[in-house]
């Protein structure tokens, strides 16, 4: 497990009780620190790739699945709200990740949809097909989610090529990449999704559990923005 420092967040003047803070129960001394911040603020895949003008030096790393009803809270109330103020003004960047809590070992429907992203990411459609997933959730593990759902979402999103869409889904070609990013979460210590890691050279990383109020991460990311020399 790799060991990671979580820093505190003060809104308004105090602790932020929505916050998991301290030092995690991993080593102290990973292998190769830089290789871990490399892949927590990376795309798996080029087509996945964060949003952002790409010159930003902050990251806030969303791990999320599919199915869940917080997560989708999240993108209802407070994504835009981050993107439209941090992100579109290049102060941050915005990646989310895999953390696939809502499997069952009859379907895996979280995973399949999100094999599904990254389907939709060979045709450049990553981040609409995520929007689509999360605006038409319906909870977790009930029936919405299905290939026939999944494959219409793609073209809501604007898949224009729907039988690649289906073969890729249908041979779970990505699957292994889900894999990667779940582990990822495990290996940091994640247990809850959402759970947003906030990521800035020099700085401890900040850690938010929930989908918490934009108020949240406006206190979050703006303690990051004033500790960074200008």
């Amino acid at each position: 497990m790799w060991a990671i420092i979580f820093g505190t967040v003060l809104v308004g003047g105090s602790t932020t009780a929505f916050l998991t803070m301290g030092r995690s129960n991993a080593p102290k001394n990973p292998e190769n620190p830089e290789l871990l911040i490399t892949m927590l603020t990376h795309p798996i895949i080029h087509n996945a790739s964060a949003l952002g003008t790409g010159k930003a030096n902050i990251t806030l790393v969303e791990f999320g699945d599919y199915q869940c009803q917080f997560c989708a809270r999240f993108h209802r109330e407070t994504k835009d709200l981050i993107v439209n103020n941090y992100v579109n003004t290049g102060m941050i960047n915005f990646l989310f990740k895999d953390f696939v809590i809502n499997d069952r070992p009859s379907d895996k429907l979280s995973t399949l949809a999100a094999i599904g992203s990254y389907c939709a990411a060979e045709q450049g459609k990553y981040w609409p097909y995520h929007d689509e997933v999360y605006t038409n959730s319906k909870g977790e593990n009930t029936p919405w989610v299905s290939k026939n759902s999944l494959t219409q979402f793609a073209v809501y999103a604007g898949v224009t090529n729907v039988k690649k869409f289906s073969t890729c889904l249908d041979s779970k070609k990505y699957e292994n990449l889900v894999t990667t990013n779940d582990n990822l979460a495990k290996s940091i210590g994640l247990t809850s999704t959402p759970t947003f890691i906030l990521i800035s050279p020099g700085q401890p990383a900040l850690k938010i559990v929930g989908a918490q109020p934009y108020s949240v991460f406006q206190g979050a990311i703006n303690q990051i923005l004033t500790q960074i020399p200008s």
